[in-house]
């Protein structure tokens, strides 16, 4: 009973930012509890070949090209996969980006506005568009990929930008929450610590860095892609069916010092 409730047979998900990195381990997540997976991202050949390497293992996916701050974008993935498919079962919102060390007071508008746009308007939109389908629908499941940095201010890096935007992400799902729950659409977000991605691997470089991010860390470590992957999959599931407007750390322990 209680492991058949992870299960995702027969639904269709959209994970936006899934070519890499998180966004690909939590697509991999949902093909493996058998959901049938509509990856999107903004890099067309990064995204081919994630879609080839999980279709290879016969998972049943698909790819759509989508920057989340293209308003007119976001309504064509969205009516291209309901004309496929015919609802939306599943939307993870995992598309973001960060642009660091920008002190606040010689921050541009450009630099403030680039994150903005794709953390927090990006999710908005994508919520609307699946969510108004959703609703129809009559139920769905909506998971964002939030931050410990809504919740904290990173150090040693200035990124206030960033910050502010997972804090809106964070306290949109709560709102979105609200405002569906009646009508069968729960909103929940995961708020990861630092991840070991590509990206990040120079911290390993970095004294300084080290020392706030890892030995900040009650864990001592960063965390896993399949460590977000599987929080969200949870959040995804009928597991978690009395859960919305939830803001899930997976931090490691960072948030407790």
């Amino acid at each position: 009973m209680y492991l058949d409730k992870f299960r995702l047979d027969g639904k269709l998900a959209v994970v936006t930012g899934a070519a890499r990195g998180i966004g690909y381990a939590i697509a991999d997540a949902l093909t493996q509890a058998g959901a049938r997976v509509v990856l999107t991202d903004m890099d067309q050949g990064a995204l081919d070949e994630a879609v080839s390497k999980l279709a290879a293992t016969g998972a049943q996916v698909e790819g759509e090209r989508l920057d989340v701050t293209d308003v007119a974008a976001v309504q064509r993935v969205h009516d291209a996969v309901i004309a496929r498919h015919g609802r939306v079962d599943v939307l993870v919102n995992n598309a973001g980006i960060a642009i660091s060390n920008h002190p606040a007071e010689t921050m541009t508008d450009e630099v403030w506005g680039r994150v903005i746009d794709v953390n927090l308007n990006g999710v908005f939109r994508c919520c609307r568009a699946f969510g108004k389908s959703m609703l129809a629908h009559g139920g769905g499941s909506i998971v964002n990929v939030g931050s410990m940095s809504g919740f904290i201010v990173n150090r040693p890096q200035e990124q206030a930008n960033y910050n502010a935007s997972k804090a809106g992400v964070h306290h949109l799902t709560r709102s979105l929450a609200a405002e569906w729950g009646a009508r069968g659409v729960r909103v929940n977000a995961v708020a990861p610590t630092y991840i070991d991605t590509e990206m990040n691997k120079y911290v390993y470089e970095d004294e300084e860095m080290y020392r706030h991010w890892v030995g900040g860390t009650p864990m001592n470590r960063l965390g896993r892609v399949d460590e977000v992957a599987s929080v969200v999959l949870f959040l995804a599931s009928e597991a978690a069916s009395l859960m919305t407007g939830s803001i899930v750390l997976a931090d490691g322990g960072y948030v407790c010092w």
